[in-house]
């Protein structure tokens, strides 16, 4: 209902549909509704995004160029808001094939709508879009702008479970990387179309715009490049089909397309904006750029009729299917031995983009430093690229594959994300780096370092980050996780597993950060209290495993219980035997945090005795000198009492 009330916002009358569904107006099939408002939507999307994103991070609020892109994201969500709901009905209307009665049209869109999985994924992109032409319709500030993107985050999430992801074999590999997919080619078509319509405005300042809109771009291609190629590996059974099936032609056709925009952003960056201050540059790029959005434009709808044509792969479900098959999309692991802990690997894209996109941002912004003169010690980078090689075994291998069938399994996942990768992490102080490396915009936009600085001045960060509750999140979320519907949803839901992933080690960082680290946020106690409150959230985890080894209650039992595994002890014992892994794994990262805080605790000791001793030689002993003044006098008195 929700969704029928917002249609009035966007001036759409559904009483229009209620048609003979083969038939559209003017003799319009329905197939060729369905992808041509599949385009016209992506494409609307896509300059919502780059208008958004122009306002939010490459141009200073009171520019004349900020207001065109207000009004690019502005009519761009209308149309993507009305397209999106076209869609929808069409998309019913093909399904159902034959005609429907006028006064039911809506009823059975409705139950579509409501009660099948593709008819909820598309209301809730058409929500979404609705949500966010409220929102482009009042956004005025770079940080508003960037919190619209938030429903639009949510559209492509809901976008991402449609087509062939939604039946792929691998079907988490599949919907993240489509998700990546759809936001990177967003990212890239709205940002340079959103240059282009700003090309008026923009006027001699188009330098420093194009500028940052290159950079993201650069990496909304590499996203492209990357998610794509995970696809076609999921949908072709070998690179021959790229020209032996329709699938795989059209596949060419758009990385053909891709490959003339790719080129036309490097004849960008390489000869055009080293001089975009010179007019007669600037207007031979504006036609250029006119090639790449039309490229791109193409790209987009060649993408739409891809998501409707069968890719050559089939899905081939397995022979004997196990339990563990129907609950996780996956076959059973093999037994665990040491072998295989180090030899299995799961490839989860968004997880793995993330981590490796923040190695090459460390590497770049250290190699910043020293190429200007700066020093920042290699131990920390070290540190750092240790913690995220952690990270990617956590999240791509056996920890991740064992934590979807045994309790045991994801316990020692759950304890590496939340107590073994953040403390290289926060020894690698990527926050202080990234601060001293980035640049600071002075032209009042806002860019990363801005938006940084943004967050770790926030009051909710400030609160996260107060040792004393980031203490309390890292024992107490364990218990809410874990005793709570939250972990029966991460184990069910794709979605809910990175939202765990990302939660549990920003808790370890907070954490360790607190007591050893050197990013700014937290208020640090003095090195005693440190002390305690590492050895009280010690106590806890050893009290949390125990209580599992004693429980005789299984935790998530429609999963574990059902999962049919013909290897390893019963679910219950799994469990127990989890239990006594938070225990003992646990120990060790809490021993290497105490003697960091130790050892922090003697070098501020020596940094505050060298201190003195300056002090000293400065000024003669004057405190020492000042202080036996003062005990002479107490003396002094106490003979004359």
């Amino acid at each position: 209902m929700v969704l029928m009330a917002s249609l009035s916002h966007i001036g759409l009358d559904v009483t229009r549909f209620p048609l003979p569904v083969r038939a559209y107006p003017c003799g319009m099939p329905a197939e060729f509704l369905v992808t041509a408002t599949g385009g016209i939507r992506d494409v609307a999307l896509a300059l919502t995004v780059g208008g958004l994103v122009a306002m939010a991070a490459m141009l200073p609020a009171g520019h004349p160029a900020a207001s065109r892109a207000a009004s690019v994201a502005r009519w761009a969500s209308v149309v993507w808001a009305a397209s999106a709901v076209v869609f929808l009905f069409a998309s019913y209307a093909n399904i159902r094939g034959d005609g429907v009665p006028p006064e039911r049209f809506v009823e059975e869109v409705w139950s579509f709508a409501t009660g099948i999985d593709l008819g909820q994924a598309y209301a809730q992109m058409a929500l979404a879009a609705v949500v966010v032409s409220v929102l482009a319709s009042v956004v005025r500030t770079p940080v508003a702008a960037a919190w619209s993107l938030a429903p639009v985050v949510w559209a492509l999430g809901w976008q991402a479970q449609t087509g062939h992801a939604a039946g792929a074999t691998d079907h988490h590999l599949a919907t993240s990387a489509m998700f990546i997919h759809l936001a990177a080619s967003a990212l890239w078509l709205g940002v340079i179309a959103t240059l282009l319509l700003m090309r008026g405005p923009l006027g001699a300042d188009a330098k420093a715009a194009v500028r940052r809109g290159s950079r993201i771009s650069l990496w909304a291609a590499v996203a492209i490049i990357v998610s794509g190629a995970a696809n076609a590996w999921i949908r072709l059974a070998s690179p021959a089909e790229l020209v032996t099936t329709g699938y795989g032609r059209l596949l060419l056709l758009k990385i053909a397309l891709m490959s003339v925009a790719i080129a036309l952003a490097a004849w960008h960056r390489r000869t055009a904006l080293p001089r975009l201050s010179e007019l007669h540059v600037r207007e031979r790029f504006w036609r250029v750029m006119m090639v790449d959005v039309g490229a791109l434009v193409a790209v987009v709808m060649v993408a739409v009729v891809l998501s409707g044509t069968a890719p050559p792969l089939p899905i081939e479900p397995l022979e004997d299917p196990t339990p563990a098959y129907y609950l996780t999309g996956y076959a059973l692991p093999p037994a665990p031995s040491f072998l295989t802990w180090i030899l299995l690997w799961r490839l989860e894209i968004i997880t793995a983009f993330a981590v490796g996109a923040a190695a090459v941002m460390y590497l770049v912004w250290a190699t910043r430093l020293r190429r200007r003169g700066d020093s920042w010690p290699w131990y920390r980078t070290a540190s750092f690229l240790l913690g995220i090689a952690a990270m990617v075994w956590i999240t791509q291998g056996a920890p991740t594959i064992y934590g979807m069938v045994t309790f045991s399994g994801h316990m020692v996942e759950h304890m590496l994300l939340v107590m073994v990768a953040p403390l290289p992490l926060a020894l690698g102080a990527p926050v202080t780096l990234a601060l001293r490396a980035l640049p600071a915009r002075k032209d009042g936009s806002r860019g990363p370092r801005e938006y940084l600085r943004g967050v770790l001045e926030s009051r909710l960060l400030r609160f996260l980050s107060n040792p004393v509750v980031a203490a309390v999140n890292f024992a107490g979320s364990l218990v809410v996780f874990y005793y709570s519907p939250l972990f029966e949803f991460a184990l069910r839901n794709h979605v809910g597993h990175l939202a765990m992933v990302a939660h549990f080690t920003l808790v370890g960082y907070l954490f360790a950060n607190a007591l050893v680290g050197i990013d700014p946020g937290p208020n640090r106690p003095r090195y005693p209290l440190r002390i305690v409150l590492l050895f009280a959230t010690m106590a806890f985890h050893a009290f949390f495993g125990v209580s599992l080894m004693m429980s005789e209650v299984l935790l998530a039992p429609t999963w574990f219980g059902l999962m049919g595994r013909d290897w390893g002890p019963d679910a219950i014992t799994d469990q127990q035997y989890g239990g006594s892994l938070a225990w003992g794994i646990g120990e060790l990262p809490v021993v290497l945090l105490a003697i960091g805080v130790v050892l922090a605790w003697r070098r501020s000791d020596e940094k505050e005795s060298r201190r003195k001793d300056r002090q000293a030689d400065r000024d003669d002993d004057a405190e020492l000198r000042a202080y036996n003044a003062m005990l002479s006098q107490v003396a002094e008195r106490d003979r004359q009492g």
